[in-house]
């Protein structure tokens, strides 16, 4: 790893025990949020993990989202360029900023990532992308303990709207984690799976267990690495359009591809012309969308979407 800038020597960043954390709340009489997934991560090697695969160096700005305690914030800007860290309980405010402490590589940005379910928030963006350019850093990453509730939006939102991310180093609930990397056929393979991979090669680098965090949620978790692949996502061509295909295919997922096609949320197609068009491309009718491989979905897209 590239060491910390010339202007900002590393600061001291606090091991987050159990312990400490239990301070750190009660100094500031706060608790964990269980409505707003706060599971804060007490084991200090997994948190070395997480920014050990993310690479970083002073090339780098990166996007945390969930900032918590600050305790990943910290260890983030001691070794990228720029962080640019998001939080939507603003009643941690005081407490992040104190862990994290003056460090002019960071940004604080105290809101929802979310404008909509299927819209980034422009102002955490815009914040990223001041932050990376005050700090001339070409390259960006994702590097985030996630809340589970926002994974799924967030890093589809991102995979679609954002094509200069080199990678995404992710803490998500187990179950998110299969589905992401999932083969075709098996029970996890989904929507998301499809729109993953289509776009970029994933690896679940750790499984995690519930005693690592507190609260203990009642699921694993996982760290995943994802990297976007350019030549993947040119093969895709218009990545919205081809999530929003998916979308309206695994409506009801358990339909084979001559019901799901015909009865389009979008409006009913003639099952004749849908019979003829897969029969076109090489698609049994009567299979469900689940069994079909990336490039299967990418040709119905070209023919259906």
């Amino acid at each position: 790893m590239a060491p910390a800038p010339p202007d900002q020597p590393p600061l001291p960043s606090p091991r987050q025990t159990l312990s400490y954390l239990r301070g750190l709340f009660d100094a500031h009489g706060l608790q964990a949020k269980s409505k707003l997934g706060q599971n804060f991560l007490i084991d200090l090697n997994l948190l070395e993990l997480i920014v050990r695969t993310g690479d970083l160096g002073q090339e780098d700005a990166v996007l945390e989202v969930g900032t918590g305690t600050g305790s990943l914030t910290a260890q983030l800007a001691t070794w990228a360029g720029a962080v640019c860290t998001v939080e939507i309980d603003s009643t941690l405010a005081p407490v992040a900023r104190e862990v994290v402490g003056e460090r002019h590589n960071v940004r604080f940005v105290f809101g929802d990532c979310l404008e909509s379910k299927n819209a980034l928030n422009p102002e955490m963006l815009t914040a990223w992308d001041e932050i990376a350019a005050a700090r001339h850093c070409t390259r960006r990453k994702l590097v985030a303990n996630l809340p589970y509730s926002i994974a799924t939006p967030l890093v589809s939102n991102l995979l679609i709207a954002r094509d200069d991310i080199e990678r995404m180093v992710i803490m998500v609930q187990w179950e998110i984690a299969e589905r992401m990397r999932a083969a075709p056929g098996t029970k996890d393979y989904n929507a998301l799976s499809v729109l993953v991979q289509a776009v970029a090669d994933v690896e679940v680098v750790r499984k995690v267990l519930p005693a690592n965090f507190h609260p203990r949620p009642k699921v694993d978790s996982a760290v995943v690495l994802i990297r976007p692949n350019a030549e993947k996502r040119g093969r895709v061509g218009d990545v919205q359009k081809f999530r929003t295909f998916l979308r309206d295919l695994y409506v009801h997922r358990r339909k084979n591809l001559r019901a799901a096609l015909a009865g389009w949320p979008q409006g009913r197609r003639d099952k004749a012309e849908v019979d003829a068009k897969l029969a076109e491309l090489g698609i049994d009718a009567t299979v469900r969308s689940e069994s079909l491989d990336v490039e299967q979905h990418l040709r119905l897209c070209s023919a259906f979407g």
